[in-house]
């Protein structure tokens, strides 16, 4: 039997959709991990709606954190930006809420890290068209770098089941992620999780799956993740990345694979536009979409079908965008169903 871990779901679009809470890259620059700095009551709030809704991994509210983002968030404290020698509180405030939402005591701590694209104004983890200072492996790695250093200072380290690093765009910034955790110190399993916006099965930058397996688990290109896979993607696209994930994986490491890692949008079709920052549904969604069935229904379709074909053994599985702590949960009831 597959070994299954559930994931929590969307932070940033729960916090709008269910506690009003509203975002903006003039406002708040550090998006939903603004509100270590705001109101990390109503954080914690949100994420304990994950945590009651039985998740084994709580990521915490950092996907958006850096030094960029801190810079230009002001408060009354700091009225020119948070400097980089003030950041570490807010760090531990963002493990320390994950630790105490995630209700159930077998249940672990996740520290969520985006790509460099996510902490652009606007963000760009959906293109990987980064700015000329970004543009190549050596400076995406020193960026990493300097980020994960930032948490081992504050000393939160201890408290981590995993180090995530998500919605990976570019082919150069899953190597840098892979040498930056080499060289960071941390001992801790991570996965990396890549996004796949296009039509096809393309990553943003016009890699293929082939190469992206190869960036990921490649001996040459630092410590090996405990688990791989694909995050902030439609559902419709994921059964032909994950045949083709299984496939490379096989030939490339053999049967020791990693664990596969899977949160698709829980989205019914909308789609952000990063000039507006609100989510529109295109009006011919019904049409272009034939599969009806439930979110959760079709994601367990998908673990189910690649464990049976022998690709993988063990996975974790929970929701992006607009994935709420209800379909978190019942997610959770179609493998405990089984």
């Amino acid at each position: 039997m597959a070994t299954v871990q559930i994931l929590d779901g969307g932070l940033g679009t729960s916090l709008g959709d269910l506690y009003n809470v509203k975002f903006s890259s003039s406002a708040t620059p550090l998006w939903a991990s603004h509100m270590l700095v705001s109101d990390p009551s109503t954080l914690e709030a949100c994420q304990s709606d994950f945590g009651h809704a039985g998740v084994d991994i709580l990521l915490t509210a950092t996907y958006q954190v850096s030094q960029e983002g801190f810079a230009r968030t002001k408060t009354a404290e700091y009225p020119d930006g948070i400097p980089r020698s003030a950041i570490a509180p807010y760090l531990r405030t963002a493990v320390d809420v994950a630790c105490r939402a995630k209700v159930r005591e077998s249940a672990s701590v996740a520290l969520s890290l985006g790509p460099y694209g996510a902490c652009m104004i606007p963000g760009q983890e959906y293109s990987g068209a980064y700015d000329a200072d970004h543009d190549s492996e050596e400076s995406l790695y020193v960026w990493h770098l300097k980020r994960l250093r930032m948490f081992v200072e504050a000393g939160v380290v201890e408290k981590l089941k995993y180090v995530a690093f998500e919605t990976l765009p570019r082919l150069d910034e899953v190597r840098a992620v892979r040498r930056a955790m080499g060289d960071s110190g941390i001992q801790v399993p991570f996965w990396i999780a890549c996004v796949f916006p296009r039509e096809d099965e393309l990553l943003p930058d016009g890699s293929e799956v082939k190469d992206v397996v190869q960036a990921m688990v490649g001996a040459e290109g630092g410590p090996i993740p405990w688990g791989v896979g694909i995050n902030c993607t439609k559902m419709h696209k994921l059964t032909g990345l994950v045949d083709a994930f299984g496939r490379v994986l096989k030939e490339t490491v053999g049967d020791d694979v990693p664990s596969l890692v899977l949160y698709p949008d829980g989205t019914n079709g909308e789609v952000y536009n990063t000039t507006t920052q609100v989510w529109e549904k295109p009006n011919e969604w019904n049409d272009n979409v034939s599969d009806k069935r439930p979110w959760e229904v079709q994601l367990a379709q998908v673990v189910n079908e690649s464990y049976e074909k022998g690709h993988f053994k063990s996975f974790l599985v929970g929701g992006c965008c607009k994935a709420s702590h209800h379909d978190i949960k019942r997610l959770g009831e179609q493998f405990t169903a089984n």
